[in-house]
């Protein structure tokens, strides 16, 4: 038996819920005036490590640096 229930717009676009969210905060970032705009992209920047496991141990850390794609 199918559900009735509703589904958010989202999900019936094909998106995560996180991708829904990214675009949203761009479109925010965007809109904002000078100088919020220019510090508000500036903190859209993520950092993050990445480490390889071998035999249960962790390998040393990549340090990464990306801006969010949308």
């Amino acid at each position: 038996m199918a559900s009735t229930a509703a589904v958010p717009f989202w999900r019936s676009a094909g998106m995560t819920y996180i991708t829904y969210s990214n675009i949203c905060a761009n479109l925010v970032r965007n809109c904002l005036k000078e100088p919020f705009k220019s510090e508000a992209i500036g903190r859209e920047k993520v950092h993050f490590s990445v480490s390889k496991w071998v035999d249960g141990k962790p390998q040393k850390p990549t340090i990464r640096s990306d801006t969010p794609e949308v």
